[in-house]
This record gives C-alpha cells, structure tokens and sequence, in this order.
C-alpha cells in the first residue's frame, strides 16, 4: 500500500484514524481506478451507510492537514533530500494538460526516470497557453515553490 518511508512521515502529520482511512482510500483508488466519491463510498470497507462513507470521505478530504502546503511540499522535499546526492541532475518539467473540461497545469521533479508531482493548479482558460499566462498562474504561489 503505502512505501514505510510514506508511512513514517504521515505518523506525525495524521491521527491514526486519519492514516487508516488514507490507506483505505489509496488501496480503494488502486483498485477501483475512479475518482468519484459516490463510488469509492460504496467500497469503503466501514460498517456504516453509504451516505455517512460519503460525507465521511469528503470531511476526510477538507482536512486543512491535507493541503499542498501542508502536507506535501514537506513530503516531496523529504523524498528529494533522501533519493538526491549532491551534484546530482534534477529536471523540473512543467505540463499542461486538458483533463475532461479542467485545464491543469503541473509541475513535477524528474529524477532517475521517475517524476514527482510538485505543484499543481487549475487554468480558467481552456486549451493552451502561452508562457506569460503559465507564469501568471504561479505568480501568488512562487515564494512557496521556492521554499522546496
């Protein structure tokens, strides 16, 4: 489910209540492969109703402990400090990509064939982009990114 290096660093950001549902919902998207809250509701393996996995899911994933900021910014500076040496090549890529009707633009840490998602934010433009418009929509968070 999740790697011992995963699990370690949520222990101390989640309640054990937290980290089992986490792990419950990773095993459900590994799974069922969907992202649709009723569907993953009505395989959440608790003994209450579908509506109260449903709401249970969703308070789960408004947790402030969850944000970008939070959460995973920490998280990817850990894995980057332990899987880089010094004087090692790290590519970042950013991409964009049309997801149903979302236009999302991410940015990821390649290393050694493996990409890590950094950041990542919705467009209210649809279809490309240009570089100026890509800039803009980091220009709130740059500081942030900076602090990885």
């Amino acid at each position: 489910m999740l790697p011992s290096f995963y699990q370690k660093y949520l222990d101390k950001y989640l309640k054990p209540a937290q980290l089992i549902t986490l792990k419950m919902l990773v095993w459900l998207l590994q799974s069922q492969k969907q992202v649709r809250i009723e569907r993953l509701a009505a395989c959440l393996p608790l003994p209450i109703l579908q509506n109260s996995c449903r709401r249970h899911i969703q308070r789960f994933l408004a947790l402030g402990k969850l944000s970008i900021l939070a959460l995973w910014f920490p998280l990817i500076r850990e894995i980057l400090s332990h899987q880089l040496k010094a004087g090692t090549q790290l590519i970042i890529a950013i991409d964009r990509t049309q997801w149903k009707e979302n236009n999302v633009l991410m940015v990821s840490a390649i290393y050694q064939k493996r990409a890590w998602p950094i950041f990542w934010t919705l467009l209210d433009k649809k279809g490309a982009c240009s570089l100026a418009e890509l800039s803009a929509s980091f220009t709130p968070s740059n500081s942030t990114i900076k602090q990885i």
